[in-house]
């Protein structure tokens, strides 16, 4: 998996990418301080509404990002975005009021939203090789994994030296660590697709088309929308562990406030094993099968929730907890690492950045729907209600996915041949090199590689 790194270009990209991440945990931390210090017992209320905006930045920033990235040099974009985010985190200690916070958190996750989709896209084009990639995906699952763990303790372990002011600047300099090695990366030119034309001399679709042209594919595409509705499941999972995860430690068990910690670092680890594993069972495992498998495990993991939150008494309640948020984070881990996977054979080169943003966006829209229902149903009805409405939606995203998502080994067989695709596309792994064209055949794929299937 490590081999990768020795990729120049992937190199600097991974690792801006783990110095971000590390300056973005601090900040979350730094901005929960911060909250409380302004508005006090209302943090709670102030910080949910950050959550709420963040995510709304992400659904409606992002599909605009898709239809500039590759009308823009990608290296000056990237590290545009951490400039923004670096000049946002430099403002936060300074603020003094509740809608500061709000304005600053919609710039900064603007940005985000600017960065990551774009990341995204750039790293099938440094490593065209499909086990090279399927390495790189692991590795940033990983990277948001240790993420989870590391940036609190490092920020644990600074609060006791300087305050939590002082944590902003360590934001500021990960995102300036992060532009300087992004532009220090040589990126391969994106393609381009060329414009098509409703009569001579006049283009077809304007600005609108592009912004939606990811959103569409998704639309149109069997094994999309079957991501769309695998997201949902993922993001029914992630929002009970997110905003419950205190609930069940603290009031549930009865535990202290540092067995938070280690419940979240439970699914943290469950999703490392898993993206640890995953380069070689897809070696061998189709992606689909990979896929579903996690989502139709996440029904049976909320089963067993349900059966922690009726009982009373034991003390097997607390490792039997551990044990399901694992679960969680390994399932769900199954689902998202391959997904780069997915899209990049499904959406042609030129069409990549609005691809990866459009999932950018409609990933964080079903999670705009599960957060509020998981800490709602939680508040007003109890965990046992929330149990069984987002477990409910997780079955139904995965049944409903394997539904709309037919395996292609079960169709015939049809004889094509590809131009214009480079010899080390994964796509043309099995592939005959026939009069200047790559001839093969396999079941229907109607995704960007072909047109008519």
């Amino acid at each position: 998996m490590l081999s990768v790194l020795r990729n120049r270009a992937y190199r600097h990209l991974f690792t801006a990418q783990v110095i971000a991440l590390v300056g973005t945990g601090l900040a979350t931390v730094a901005l929960g301080l911060l909250a409380y210090d302004i508005a006090g017992a209302d943090a709670g209320s102030v910080l949910g509404t950050a959550l709420a905006i963040k995510m709304v930045a992400y659904v409606t920033i992002a599909p605009a990002v898709g239809a500039l990235a590759d009308r823009l040099p990608r290296r000056a974009l990237l590290a545009g975005a951490d400039l923004i985010r670096a000049g946002t985190a430099l403002a936060l200690p300074f603020v003094d009021q509740v809608w500061q916070i709000y304005v600053l958190i919609f710039l900064l996750q603007s940005a985000s939203a600017v960065f990551t989709p774009t990341f995204q896209a750039v790293v099938p084009d440094v490593l065209p090789a499909e086990r090279d990639y399927t390495s790189a995906l692991s590795l940033s699952r990983l990277a948001y994994d240790l993420e989870s763990l590391f940036s609190p303790a490092l920020a644990a372990a600074l609060l006791t030296l300087v305050t939590y002011n002082w944590l902003f600047l360590g934001t500021v300099a990960g995102f300036l660590a992060s532009a300087a090695l992004v532009i220090s990366a040589v990126l391969p030119k994106p393609r381009t697709a060329p414009e098509p034309r409703t009569a001579p001399g006049r283009r077809a679709g304007g600005g609108f088309a592009r912004t939606t042209a990811g959103t569409r594919l998704f639309f149109a595409l069997p094994q999309l929308r079957a991501l769309l509705l695998l997201n949902l499941a993922v993001a029914a999972a992630s929002a009970m562990v997110t905003v419950n995860s205190v609930v069940y430690v603290r009031a549930h068990l009865g535990r202290g406030a540092t067995d938070v910690s280690l419940a979240l670092g439970a699914y943290g680890g469950g999703s490392m094993v898993v993206a640890l594993l995953l380069p070689r069972v897809l070696d061998r495992v189709r992606d689909r099968t990979v896929m579903l498998c996690g989502a139709l495990a996440l029904p049976l993991v909320f089963v067993g929730l349900g059966v922690l939150t009726t009982a009373r008494g034991g003390g097997w309640r607390w490792p039997a907890l551990l044990l399901i948020w694992a679960a969680f984070g390994a399932a769900c881990s199954l689902v998202l690492t391959p997904t780069g996977r997915l899209i990049r054979r499904s959406a042609p080169p030129e069409g990549r950045a609005s691809a990866f943003a459009a999932q950018f966006s409609l990933s964080h829209g079903c999670w705009l729907l599960t957060y509020p229902l998981a800490g709602g149903l939680g508040a007003a009805a109890g965990p046992r209600s929330a149990v069984v409405v987002l477990g409910a939606l997780a079955l139904a995203g995965g049944l409903s996915a394997m539904r709309l998502w037919p395996p292609a080994q079960a169709e015939p067989g049809v004889v094509h041949e590809h131009t214009g695709l480079r010899a080390d596309h994964p796509h043309l792994a099995d592939a005959v090199r026939v009069r200047g064209a790559w001839r093969h055949s396999h079941g229907r794929l109607p995704d960007g590689l072909h047109a008519h299937p």
